[in-house]
């Protein structure tokens, strides 16, 4: 698989394919979360099952609220919820009421997050919206790290790989509960 243009990464995204890029630590793998069928083919790639939940990741909050229920954030909450970002920390937020349980798993929540990573940040500005965020790696292993290590760990699986890098994270992005601050992931 040849390097792309952010050019070809959108197209792949319009088009229902599954992207490798680079966020804060590890590559992710992503799809348009509009796409049912996109969803369905990443979930078969990483061999995870749908009740779990993805994350959407966005460039802004304003591309998550077709689907974060942004009245259900108190007003008390909403400095504490948009501070966090950018970067780092996955927050999980009411869900409105029609986002698919393909997206949502078995919860009322969804997993969101604002990034700065530089290709994360042109793609969604480039399509007006998130993309479905999951660790670029088949479930129980190591993610990848490097568009490298994605080309030897899923190598055809994937439609295109943004040649870029993270940001240097150490660790992947905590996940919390945006209104509570309970950890779900450290």
């Amino acid at each position: 698989m040849q390097p792309i243009t952010m050019e070809s990464a959108i197209q792949a995204y319009q088009e229902g394919g599954i992207i490798a890029y680079p966020t804060e630590a590890v590559f992710g793998l992503g799809c348009d979360p509009n796409n049912q069928a996109a969803v369905e083919k990443l979930l078969a790639i990483k061999q995870r099952p749908v009740e779990k939940g993805l994350i959407l990741l966005a460039a802004n909050y304003s591309q998550l609220l077709p689907f974060v229920d942004d009245q259900k954030i108190p007003q008390d909450k909403r400095y504490s919820v948009l501070s966090r970002w950018p970067d780092g920390i996955t927050q999980v937020l009411p869900a409105k009421h029609d986002v698919p349980s393909f997206l949502t798993g078995k919860f009322s929540s969804i997993a969101v997050r604002v990034t700065s990573q530089p290709d994360v940040v042109a793609l969604c500005n480039a399509v007006n919206g998130p993309i479905v965020s999951t660790s670029a790696n088949l479930t129980g292993h190591e993610p990848a790290r490097t568009a490298q290590q994605v080309k030897e760990a899923l190598g055809d699986l994937v439609d295109y790989i943004v040649e870029g890098n993270t940001l240097g994270f150490t660790q992947p992005s905590k996940i919390i509960d945006g209104l509570t601050g309970e950890v779900f992931r450290i």
